[in-house]
């Protein structure tokens, strides 16, 4: 990983792509300083997206609040934009009886998890889950390593895809992840083949969930805490900046704007 500071200046920057935990925010919360940064690219016509683990249900008042195109959440399953005239819309990549299929199977796996890995208990969001399920590693509990891989393992025993973020185990079924999520709300909303102009967006991470966006990005950076990650990264961001989380997030808006 690179500094920040040795990024070349690209005055062709379309769209930024972000995840949202310990990437936006601190602490759990939004930064006023992320939040200007936020309002600062989308006045300079910018299309931002944040690509999250976390729940629709969560997300949505974030899809209200922030001054994004939209918000993608569940690795990929759902993303919710809001129309001119202020109404949220959810739009799915599975239709509603996959849905309905996956969500009883995903069930049966959070039970068999919580039952087989000590301490393990899903996440406090799972209410607002529709196509994930999500055990807590890191919010409200601290999770030990193997028993985080072993979650994981149970996950993909039973033909689920499974990713770990800065605070959740996260597993569904369906071919769905960050990549193609960003891959198919481009496609929907601005009618763009990402893959075609994928060196004029930028994407920010902070964690194991957001490699195969680094491994795909040339512009792609970690916030700086991303060091306690990098030993579990088979794919390092391009670029990593000198502040951590919001802070971090800040300081990728200001250099693409000073590019411009």
């Amino acid at each position: 990983m690179q500094p920040l500071s040795s990024w070349p200046k690209h005055s062709g920057i379309v769209g930024v792509l972000t995840d949202i935990d310990d990437t936006l925010t601190t602490e759990g919360a939004i930064t006023e300083e992320a939040l200007r940064a936020l309002h600062d690219l989308s006045n300079h016509d910018l299309r931002v997206i944040p690509i999250t683990g976390r729940p629709v249900g969560w997300s949505e008042p974030f899809a209200l609040a922030w001054p994004v195109d939209a918000i993608v959440a569940e690795n990929g399953a759902v993303a919710l934009v809001q129309r001119p005239e202020g109404a949220l819309e959810k739009l799915h990549q599975q239709d509603a009886t996959t849905r309905t299929v996956n969500f009883a199977r995903m069930q049966e796996v959070l039970k068999q998890i919580e039952r087989r890995v000590p301490g393990a208990s899903r996440a406090t969001d799972s209410g607002g889950r529709e196509c994930d399920i999500a055990i807590d590693h890191s919010e409200f509990t601290q999770m030990p390593q193997t028993d985080i891989n072993r979650c994981v393992a149970l996950m993909q025993a039973a033909g689920m895809n499974a990713t770990v973020s800065s605070i959740h185990i996260n597993g569904w079924y369906g071919t769905h992840n960050k990549l193609e999520g960003a891959r198919w709300i481009v496609r929907e909303l601005f009618g763009r083949d990402l893959d075609a102009e994928i060196d004029r967006w930028v994407y920010v991470g902070d964690s194991t969930n957001d490699q195969l966006m680094f491994e795909h990005f040339p512009h792609s950076v970690g916030v700086a805490n991303i060091a306690r990650f990098v030993p579990q990264l088979s794919h390092l961001p391009r670029y990593v900046t000198q502040g951590e989380r919001g802070a971090g997030f800040a300081e990728v808006a200001r250099a693409i704007l000073a590019g411009r």
